[in-house]
């Protein structure tokens, strides 16, 4: 028998979308029937977590603390810095100040002034010496808003002879006179470093210098300079927006250099900012000091003991435009010699009757003089 298509019976998709949940009526009481007991029980195990959100873009600020003050010419005193006090505060901030350091005034205004003209370089040409994957120095490029990017500026400066070249190339009169300063004072900069190193070790159980490393790495840490071109901040969200994008990136390349310590050279009235994992703090350091933080070098060789900061001066002086410098110093690096057997040297048997023939004659020369003399 011959089946027609019209035979079949018209097959149609069934919706099986489920009906919506019924609504419970106002006055339908609860299955269970201690609810009063389940409700209690609910509200003294459930604890909603109490959240801590961030301080803006920040931990909150600490100013319960200063950061202590160092007179280099007493350093060795028993009398003033033999205590703990300073050493534990130095852990705590993080950050400590040293006045009477020898460095000369009018030098440290020189290399200042000089510094500042680097900056008047035309765009076109600080691009030629801009910072790279392959060049660790040079002028830092900023990305960012028009209004964020005039705000600051900064030269990543080292001794190297490259760079030297380099930016008298594009400043010919003025940089031979900048560079020979700045040796100058960077060389001065490092004495202070390595005075304040044995201060800081007497006061910890760690060694506080490397056992192992390169000379490259040396250099590294020994002939860094951070030249920055503070302008004048204006008021308002502009303000707070630059000096959040500042600090940002200060803290993501805050390990870009090893260093143990950084010190910071101001020109102008400044309040001093410290930030840290913590928090951080706020001060007006004393006129013609050396503002000193720990770099992340000296917190891995004490163990944690001294805490790594990163240090930003916030200038607030009438001046359109003020400079500052940061020093990276470490000290010197000792390469660790790996443990070897000493060997054993033995004397072979032909040494052995050389030098006894050697003694022989020798005894006979002094007998014959003897008998001849005496």
């Amino acid at each position: 028998m011959t089946m027609t298509p019209e035979a079949f019976p018209a097959i149609h998709a069934v919706n099986f979308r489920a009906p919506p949940p019924s609504p419970v009526g106002p006055g339908r009481r609860s299955s269970f029937a201690n609810d009063d007991v389940l409700t209690e029980y609910l509200q003294l195990s459930l604890k909603v977590p109490d959240l801590i959100l961030p301080d803006r873009a920040f931990p909150r600020q600490n100013s319960a603390q200063t950061p202590p003050i160092i007179d280099l010419r007493y350093l060795d005193s028993p009398e003033k810095y033999s205590g703990e006090e300073i050493p534990e505060l130095i852990a705590q901030v993080g950050c400590f100040e040293v006045t009477n350091h020898g460095i000369s005034r009018d030098l440290i205004k020189l290399v200042l002034f000089l510094a500042a003209g680097i900056f008047e370089i035309s765009p076109e040409k600080k691009k030629t010496v801009a910072r790279s994957p392959e060049r660790r120095y040079g002028f830092e490029e900023i990305h960012g808003e028009d209004e964020i990017r005039d705000r600051s500026e900064e030269l990543v400066w080292c001794g190297e002879e490259a760079m030297r070249l380099e930016m008298e190339g594009i400043w010919p009169l003025r940089y031979s006179n900048f560079s020979q300063e700045m040796e100058k004072l960077q060389a001065q900069i490092e004495q202070v470093a390595t005075k304040l190193l044995p201060f800081l070790q007497r006061h910890t159980s760690k060694k506080l210098c490397p056992e192992n490393g390169s000379a490259e790495e040396q250099e590294l840490a020994e002939k860094v300079c951070r030249v920055q071109k503070h302008c004048r901040r204006t008021d308002g969200e502009q303000s707070e927006n630059s000096l959040r994008y500042d600090v940002i990136r200060m803290l993501i390349r805050g390990t870009e250099f090893p260093h143990a310590l950084c010190l910071h050279l101001c020109s102008g009235k400044t309040d001093f900012h410290v930030y840290s994992k913590k928090g951080w703090l706020s001060f007006c350091p004393n006129q013609d000091s050396i503002v000193i933080t720990i770099g992340d070098n000296l917190q891995a060789w004490s163990g944690g003991q001294y805490k790594h900061v990163i240090g930003r001066p916030i200038f607030k002086g009438e001046d359109d435009t003020c400079i500052s410098m940061g020093f990276l110093f470490s000290p010197p690096i000792y390469v660790a010699k790996s443990i070897q057997i000493e060997e054993v040297e033995t004397i072979s048997v032909g040494q052995q009757i050389i030098f006894s023939v050697f003694i022989i004659l020798v005894y006979q020369f002094l007998v014959y003089f003897y008998h001849i003399f005496v």
